[in-house]
């Protein structure tokens, strides 16, 4: 038997908020939800949850709402207040340095950074680090990451420096198929016009960057704050001798890890581990 909707709460609520006026513009103009979808290319079935507060906008839902019912930029800000209630308070203040920022750097040590995730290796992810959280739970973490990738698709996008430890491309997410794609999806962005991707093999050396997750961001004022995070905590350095001295770390960082074009060769010999990690038939 179907559950009953829960009762919307715009008025606490930007979800809630956002699920009721695209149910109210759709109406306006007479549109069934078979044929929002159509227009949008969204199914039917996340449109329907969308407008009951069920799940979230996935990008770049949005864009596509504002321009199948001629609302300037309506839906695009609505989702700009629901990524605000659903981001984790301790990253925030990244989050606004992200999108402001000139020049991104960050290393990762094990695990594929945010800003080059696939949606399916967040959504594993998100599933194996939040075992009690519900689907709907899920869902909100997956659309808010994949939201802060729209940096990537700017016109005048910020130049991008990634340094990768090698057990981030060893370290199995999901599935072999998971890691198939999350792998295709980082070849296109090793080497371009603003984006750079390095590989720290096994046996560079030793650093105090091994653990974690730094983030360097660079503002137009030509500012530097640092976002470090590992288990557990997370927190911004804006102290100028600070930054300097982890700035100074992540340019050594570079010179001990594998050239763009040494870290692809890698990332495809990897690629054709995990093709030949399962049977012709799967």
């Amino acid at each position: 038997m179907t559950q009953p909707s829960r009762d919307l709460e715009p008025v606490h609520s930007a979800r809630d908020l956002y699920g009721v006026e695209l149910r109210r513009q759709r109406q306006l103009i007479g549109l069934s939800l078979d044929r929002m979808s159509d227009i949008v290319n969204y199914s039917k079935t996340h449109l329907h949850g969308v407008e009951t507060g069920e799940r979230l906008p996935l990008p770049p839902i949005s864009e596509k709402l504002d321009a199948a019912f001629g609302t300037g930029e309506l839906f695009q800000g609505l989702w700009g207040a629901v990524k605000r209630e659903y981001s984790p308070r301790r990253f925030d203040h990244c989050l606004e340095l992200e999108a402001r920022a000139v020049r991104i750097q960050e290393f990762s040590a094990s695990l594929i950074p945010g800003l080059l995730q696939t949606e399916a290796y967040m959504r594993a992810l998100f599933t194996a680090g939040e075992p009690g959280m519900s689907p709907r739970g899920i869902d909100g973490l997956v659309a808010d990451r994949l939201s802060r990738q729209e940096t990537l698709r700017r016109d005048c996008p910020p130049d991008f420096w990634w340094i990768l430890g090698e057990a981030a491309l060893r370290q199995v997410v999901g599935s072999p198929a998971v890691m198939r794609g999350q792998l295709a999806a980082l070849l296109p962005l090793v080497n371009t016009r603003h984006s750079t991707i390095q590989v720290s093999p096994f046996e560079a050396d030793a650093c105090a960057m091994m653990s974690g997750t730094r983030i360097l961001l660079t503002l137009p004022d030509n500012s530097t704050t640092m976002y470090q995070e590992g288990s557990g905590y997370g927190e911004i350095i804006d102290d100028r001798k600070a930054v300097t001295r982890h700035m100074r770390e992540y340019d050594l960082k570079k010179v001990h890890a594998l050239s763009p074009r040494e870290s692809a060769t890698l990332i495809e010999t990897m690629l054709e581990t995990y093709e030949s990690c399962e049977s012709p038939g799967t």
